[in-house]
């Protein structure tokens, strides 16, 4: 397996490697890029190759405290308050064409930072510009309404946008989240101090740099980069913002609600999932396979909403479980810059480690480990895809988020129990359906308890499809219609006649 990722493989890896040389580890704040107040940096590296790529600033309190004097000074400069919705939209469209233009480059650096094979970042990134494209669409259309009165008064609401919002990222798809997150604040007139997860920086960074470049007011996006314990509570903790938005764990998003008391900041929390995906034996069974494979696969299993519970008719899990790991078998673990690479590394040692203990915990347990379980080679976080057959829904590699290539097939009896053991469980994200009954397929989407239905596909996703969780996968809405609500605050006027 060739991990090396200092080859330039196109022209975007060549320009990617030449800005990441170039040192491009700072804060933007209020339109300018600067070093951390303290000096201190970190180090972000490559987990094909274990190698340094660049260092970057370690932003901590005081740099939070620049960045939202900067927001909001731009929040209510005229350059951004004042402006008209055509003038907001323009914006938005400029960085969706920006992004689009320099597509290679940004997939190059988000696979050496994260990891993912550089097909699904060159997605990734096209996803990203049509998120901006969407909601410059949606400018012009954040609408106030009249409500009715008597004659001596008239009645209506204003919709604004909430003002300064601090937004936290997580690592296993920075810029597309990145995209998700800013987009949708801006095309609501807010200003953000946007915060990537430290494990990958760059990405976001570089769409910084691109979006100083449509001409964007100063200080109406800012980025501190750092670590969660430092930059990212000092962001959940400070009075001078309006709204958090986090895409994270579970546990650290209940730390940031419990943060957002102090001011009554609104929050939006996207966290963890352990989402069923249930085959029904009159399924495509072809189909269904297929698609539970790259469900816990992809992306190395780093994906929130990832179908890490396959539930089978219990007369068919011998079937199955063989039909799975045959596929799983043969997809290809190695360098993400390789042609025909499936999965790439996981993102840390911390987190193959992380990974293999669950490993060992599914053995302990009892479970079958019936393909994988090991790492692959020796340089680099290489995990097999790994599957376990015979498994109870009380086990913790069933209970627990992994994040990782690890795959539980639990049986059931029948549509009910399917439907109990798949809500049995503290999160409730994502979740899918494979089933030639149409009646059947709306019964168990009403049952399950979860926050994106897939009926006969797992994991196709869009701007305008909303994403957010039940129970303890979080609380509020990106994307959709839903998300404007989200990032704006309603206001009645009264006018006396």
């Amino acid at each position: 397996m060739n991990v090396s990722a200092t080859v330039p493989v196109n022209d975007g890896h060549r320009k990617a490697l030449a800005w990441i040389g170039s040192g491009p580890g700072k804060l933007l704040i209020g339109g300018q890029w600067v070093d951390a107040r303290s000096g201190k940096s970190f180090e972000t590296v490559d987990p094909a190759t274990e190698a340094v790529l660049a260092r970057i600033a370690e932003g901590e309190q005081a740099d939070v405290d620049a960045a939202v004097a900067a927001a909001r000074k731009a929040f209510e400069a005229p350059s951004w308050s004042g402006i008209s919705p055509y003038l907001r939209a323009r914006y938005l469209l400029n960085i969706a064409e920006t992004v689009e233009a320099n597509a290679d480059e940004l997939a190059a650096i988000e696979t050496l930072d994260n990891g993912m094979p550089l097909a699904m970042s060159r997605a990734r990134v096209g996803g990203a510009a049509e998120l901006f494209r969407y909601y410059a669409g949606w400018v012009t259309k954040i609408f106030g309404r009249t409500d009715p009165w008597d004659s001596s008064g008239f009645l209506y609401t204003l919709r604004e946008p909430m003002g300064v919002c601090g937004q936290i990222n997580a690592w296993n798809v920075p810029l597309a989240t990145a995209a998700i997150k800013m987009a949708t604040a801006l095309a609501c007139g807010n200003t953000v101090v946007f915060k990537p997860a430290e494990q990958a920086s760059l990405s976001t960074l570089r769409l910084a740099a691109l979006i100083q470049e449509t001409d964007l007011p100063p200080g109406v996006v800012n980025i501190v980069t750092g670590f969660g314990t430092a930059a990212g509570a000092a962001i959940a903790n400070h009075a001078g913002i309006d709204k958090v938005a986090f895409t994270g764990s579970t546990a650290v998003g209940k730390q940031i609600l419990m943060s957002s008391v102090d001011n009554l900041k609104r929050v939006t929390l996207e966290l963890g999932g352990k989402s069923p995906n249930i085959i029904f034996p009159d399924a495509d069974m072809d189909q269904a396979i297929k698609a539970a494979v790259g469900s816990f696969c992809g992306n190395s299993g780093q994906v929130c909403s990832a179908g890490t519970r396959l539930f089978v008719q219990e007369s068919l899990c011998d079937e199955v479980t063989e039909r799975i790991t045959g596929i799983a078998a043969g997809y290809k673990v190695g360098s993400p810059f390789e042609a025909g690479i499936d999965m790439g590394p996981l993102i840390s040692d911390k987190q193959m480690a992380r990974v293999l203990s669950y490993v060992d915990a599914g053995r302990d347990e009892g479970a079958r480990l019936a393909l994988g379980g090991g790492r692959v080679g020796s340089r680099g976080y290489f995990v097999q895809p790994t599957v376990f057959g015979g498994v109870s829904n009380d086990m913790r590699i069933a209970r627990e988020e992994i994040f990782g290539p690890v795959l539980s097939i639990i049986p059931f009896r029948d549509e009910d129990d399917a439907i109990f053991q798949g809500n049995d469980t503290t999160y409730g994200l994502a979740a899918g359906i494979w089933t030639r009954d149409l009646s059947r397929a709306h019964r168990v989407a009403r049952a399950l308890k979860a926050g994106r239905i897939w009926v006969n596909t797992y994991g196709p996703s869009g701007a305008i499809m909303t994403f957010g969780g039940y129970k303890q996968s979080g609380y509020g809405r990106e994307q959709g219609a839903e998300s404007i609500e989200a990032y704006t605050q309603t206001k009645s006027v009264l006018v006396k006649l």
